[in-house]
């Protein structure tokens, strides 16, 4: 019985230490400038083709950024520009700001 509510304890210190911070991912996208491609609130970006990234999901976010870090193939996405900002980024970094931009309001529709 100890081991197993050791092993419940430690499993949930591990999860508590890798979760996202929001306030980090906000200073992360501020750093970055990310507001300079995808509009100052996330939801307008300066080109139509560019996503609106406002309450998008946290887990897909973090995902897009891996893939733009991982580049061409194995399931890579390839932007040059998006390629270079996402470069000094840990997976920490990329979970942070995903939680940070899932957390915005957003202008997608949600529900009919």
């Amino acid at each position: 019985m100890k081991k197993l509510i050791f092993a419940l304890v430690a499993g949930a210190f591990c999860v508590s230490a890798s979760a996202a911070d929001v306030a980090k991912g906000e200073a992360l996208a501020k750093k970055y400038n990310c507001a300079a491609c995808h509009g100052a609130d996330y939801n307008k970006p300066i080109d139509p083709t560019y996503p609106k990234l406002a309450g998008q999901h946290a887990d897909y976010l973090t995902q897009a950024l891996r893939a733009y870090k991982r580049g061409a193939g194995a399931n890579g996405r390839v932007n040059p520009i998006m390629a270079g900002q996402v470069q000094p980024l840990s997976n920490q970094d990329m979970a942070d700001i995903g939680a940070y931009l899932a957390s915005l309001p957003t202008q997608l529709v949600t529900s009919k």
